[in-house]
């Protein structure tokens, strides 16, 4: 047997990549009538595909990697990113944060840094759908950490779906520390999954202060799923000055900018 005879699955899948360049997206449901195959079998390809790069998963189904302008990363490529502006954000961002306080961190490299920045502080909830992140929080006494259930995301360790969405529907958080992929006027806070937007959305509507972090590579640009629109966001903590017409938007929203070494 040639063992560089395609299987019946890399068949499929490549059948699967040549309808998603077509029409540039797909369903489980239309994988499943259109190669009679089980709905576990059309998620499998479609997360076989994702691991390699050339599709964005979405709720149902998935689009082509080639609708996106800029892939997205895992969290091991965005540590080796901007890491000492993003230590300089945690640190301003978890000045925000005082004993007795509820907050939640979504998944995220500056997130992450807010965590590490919390580890030796006193008598605040730490509410995460960040599995590296709870880990991170694991061995802090002073801390209560809630940990929001759900499928991970490999790349960015982030729980999500319906179990996460259950528990979030009875929490109550003071402050929320949300990480986005991008950040523009006219398209809001976005990120690169729409399991992970639609988790924050949840989370936006369950807590008092809604608090963006994001480096200045975020600012102007537009990941593929929006989270909710700036006027849902209280404060922006980044590193480098706005533009002026950027700033100008924020401000007609209420949104307070704090800048990391100001």
């Amino acid at each position: 047997m040639n063992d560089t005879t395609p299987s019946k699955g890399d068949l499929r899948r490549q059948q699967i990549m040549t309808i998603l360049k077509q029409q540039g997206r797909i369903t489980i449901g239309e994988i499943i009538e259109h190669f009679q195959c089980s709905e576990a079998t059309a998620r499998r390809d479609l997360d076989l595909l994702e691991k390699k790069g050339e599709v964005v998963r979405t709720i149902g189904g998935a689009l082509f990697e080639g609708l996106t302008a800029v892939r997205e990363t895992s969290f091991a490529e965005k540590k080796q990113q901007l890491w000492l502006e993003k230590e300089a954000i945690a640190r301003r961002a978890a000045g925000l944060i005082e004993e007795g306080d509820s907050v939640c961190l979504t998944g995220g490299t500056t997130t992450f840094l807010i965590a590490r920045e919390l580890k030796q502080r006193q008598g605040i909830t730490v509410v995460t759908n960040a599995v590296n992140i709870a880990m991170e929080l694991a061995d802090s006494e002073g801390l209560q950490v809630v940990v929001v259930g759900g499928v991970m995301r490999s790349k960015s360790f982030e729980l999500s779906g319906p179990l996460a969405e259950k528990t979030i529907e009875h929490l109550n958080i003071e402050k929320l520390f949300l990480g986005v992929d991008g950040v523009s006027a006219d398209k809001g806070i976005t990120t690169f999954s729409e399991l992970e937007a639609q988790t924050a959305r949840l989370l936006i509507s369950r807590t008092q202060h809604t608090i963006a972090v994001f480096d200045h590579t975020k600012v102007g640009k537009a990941s593929l799923f929006s989270i909710a629109p700036l006027a849902d966001v209280n404060v922006c903590v980044t590193d480098a000055r706005l533009e002026p017409d950027m700033e100008k938007v924020l401000e007609q929203h209420g949104i307070t900018t704090l800048y990391a070494n100001a």
